[in-house]
């Protein structure tokens, strides 16, 4: 399983990178789009809605199952993959790289605390 060591980790397998000042590019791991199968839909947030932690953003249909995506950090959404709608099953190929979800403009003054490092997501994950 693929746990890049730059990003950080949230328990319900969203990763998160800090993209300067208050803004978060927010995906899924490899973990979460292995236990998905393949990937069929995913429906975007929407620009400019306001998320919570903790609250659903996304929805990723797959072969399996339908799966929220939950927001790890509160803020708007300043920008949504749109290339996900046409081409889903990239979050299967690439889940850290072409395959982001959105990113996140936290509030100023907003830190990044309560997540995991890869260390510890891979503990988690294989534990």
């Amino acid at each position: 399983m693929n746990v890049p060591d730059d990003l950080l980790y949230s328990n319900d397998h969203e990763w998160l990178k800090l993209e300067g000042g208050n803004r978060v590019r927010i995906g899924i791991t490899d973990y979460a789009q292995d236990a998905l199968g393949d990937v069929v839909f995913v429906e975007l947030p929407e620009i400019g809605s306001a998320v919570e932690p903790g609250g659903a953003m996304s929805e990723v249909e797959s072969t399996k199952s339908v799966s929220d995506v939950y927001a790890p950090v509160a803020g708007t959404v300043v920008e949504a993959n749109g290339e996900l709608a046409d081409t889903p099953e990239r979050l299967n190929e690439d889940p850290y790289g072409e395959a982001w979800i959105c990113v996140i403009e936290m509030p100023e003054g907003a830190v990044l605390e309560g997540f995991l490092d890869a260390a510890a997501y891979r503990d988690l994950t294989e534990g």
